[in-house]
């Protein structure tokens, strides 16, 4: 038993989930007409309704106890402050600082961060007109139409799924193309169907050195020189942000043309900075700042508001009360709008990047589960799919359920039925269908006595399945930045409870070493072959090009 789960709370839920266990979520709402009204949260411009968890006032006064006694508010204090937090890099965590508006200062290891953030985003919004503007133009008179924006990780996902959460406020008057993968076919695909002359390239690699980034920039470069574009006009078509300017300035790319990227801002939380700078090009620099605004309005109430009003505090907590309390090994968020349908997968690098650790901070074992597996999609897509999963699987996968009250696209009846399975998949998965209700659908269907009972055991599903409902009037940058500063809190409520670091990840580190080593080896003229049996035998099948 770790100093974690001895902890008088841990134990005290460990006995207190026998209880809700026993209890089903129909009963719960039987016996307390006011439940819906009791368990829901406004912040920021979105709704919570946590009613459908598996919980009751005891369940939340002891996950409250858990982050108290965790010092969950104490390391969130920390935080903001600029203080080092992220202790096995020996750095600040402030991405909060990107988004924030004030005046004063915020101290990061001596420099104030806030003076760095308001100087960038100054810089970031001149660029931004410039190119709107058609003040900055190509190399050959031409207006730029097309951006391609490459990076890996948090400088690729964020910038393309917060952009194609913001189509509806798109420009118009430029495309962006974002790339990531080092198969050739990524960029390949992009490029050929662009004018070199009209392309602006824009690289985010904070070392410069990104081995899919760096070669994925290089191809790039090539292809806008084979065009017959001069070499002098690199520094007007590719633009970086970076921490290594010189390696920039060695590209090609003029010094005033890199943008900074700090220490104290992990990837996945970095499209805030300069990296956005794709989703300012795309929706203008005014509908990018409303993102920022957004994601300060849900930092302000994570920071103010007390633990059991806390929509982040709460939101973590619950996911911790399933996969520490009921073995929820995964969790699911289904996005009920065409715009959202990239959130899972960007919540997924967020919260398993930041809590897949099996050490603590003092990097003792773990003796309890972190890190869920994060999947989901898009609405009704789902219900034809997964869900049936999540209806009658084995097990509790908890559900995050987000949608839009108003459309951006009113057709018909569309946006009335997408609701409607929406709030009727959280409803169905609360209350099930039990063996005499489904006896009784199938009453009159002509089945005799033993074939009905027998059928209507297949039709049986549980209910007693745990989900949030997030609602928002419409999905719009400030609407956004809520919720995606929703989630990172809620990631970060995890890993303080658990006692990890959640900004570091040596696990992605390992992989980028082992794959140097090979390809060394694929593109040696001698190559040792001296890994194991397994990988020296694919080493010799890729370098042959064939199977046989």
């Amino acid at each position: 038993m770790s100093a974690l789960t001895a902890l008088p709370a841990w134990q005290a839920l460990s006995q207190h989930r026998d209880t809700i266990e026993s209890t089903h979520l129909r009963d719960l709402f039987a016996q307390d007409p006011s439940r819906a009204e009791r368990y829901q949260l406004h912040a920021a411009g979105l709704f919570l309704d946590y009613a459908k968890n598996r919980i009751n006032d005891d369940t939340i006064a002891l996950l409250c106890q858990l982050a108290r006694e965790t010092g969950v508010e104490a390391l969130r204090d920390a935080m903001f402050r600029g203080e080092v937090i992220n202790n096995t890099e020996g750095r600040p965590v402030l991405h909060t600082a990107l988004r924030y508006s004030g005046e004063g200062a915020i101290q990061a290891q001596g420099e104030d961060a806030a003076a760095e953030v308001r100087d960038t985003l100054k810089r970031m919004k001149a660029f931004v007109e410039a190119i709107h503007s058609q003040s900055w133009k190509g190399y050959d008179g031409d207006a730029f139409t097309d951006v391609v924006s490459i990076g890996i990780g948090g400088s690729f996902l964020g910038p393309k799924i917060m952009s194609e959460a913001l189509r509806p406020y798109w420009r118009g008057d430029l495309r962006c193309h974002f790339v990531a993968n080092i198969d050739g076919t990524a960029l390949t695909e992009k490029l050929k169907k662009l004018d070199p002359k009209r392309t602006l390239i824009l690289m985010s690699s904070k070392s410069f050195t990104t081995q899919e980034t760096l070669t994925n920039t290089e191809s790039a470069r090539q292809w806008f020189l084979d065009s017959g574009a001069p070499e002098s006009a690199i520094g007007q078509h590719f633009v970086a942000v970076s921490a290594n300017v010189p390696a920039a300035e060695a590209f090609g790319i003029k010094a005033e043309n890199v943008y900074p990227m700090w220490d104290w801002v992990g990837g996945r939380y970095s499209l805030w900075s300069a990296i956005g700078l794709p989703i300012a090009l795309l929706v203008g620099f005014d509908h990018f700042e409303a993102l920022l605004r957004g994601a300060e309005a849900m930092d302000t109430h994570f920071r103010e508001a007390p633990l059991e009003q806390n929509m982040p505090a709460l939101m973590g907590l619950l996911s911790l009360w399933y996969t520490n309390f009921f073995n929820s090994g995964s969790q699911v968020i289904l996005t009920y709008d065409h715009y959202l349908r990239g959130l899972p997968a960007y919540v997924q690098q967020l919260d398993m990047e930041s809590n897949g650790k099996g050490v603590n901070k003092e990097g003792e074992p773990m003796d309890c589960a972190t890190g869920p597996v994060i999947w989901g999609g898009e609405g009704t897509n789902g219900q034809h799919a997964y869900h049936q999963l999540l209806h009658q699987g084995s097990g509790v996968i908890p559900a995050d359920f987000i949608l839009p009250l108003q459309s951006h696209n009113p057709l018909g009846r569309h946006h009335a039925m997408l609701a409607s399975n929406c709030l009727a998949q959280t409803q169905a998965l609360m209350q099930g269908k039990t063996q005499a209700e489904a006896e009784a659908e199938l009453a009159g269907k002509g089945l005799d006595a033993g074939a009905l009972t027998e059928l209507a055991r297949h039709k049986v599903m549980p209910g007693n399945k745990p989900s949030n409902t997030l609602l928002m009037d419409k999905l719009t940058p400030h609407t956004l930045g809520a919720l995606v500063a929703l989630y990172e809190h809620r990631t970060f409520v995890q890993g303080a409870v658990w006692g990890i670091n959640s900004f570091d990840q040596w696990g992605v580190e390992l992989g980028k070493v082992l794959g140097n080593a090979i390809l060394d080896e694929l593109e040696s003229n001698q190559p040792k072959l001296d890994q194991d049996s397994s990988t020296a035998n694919l080493i010799r099948m890729f370098r042959k090009g064939q199977i046989n």
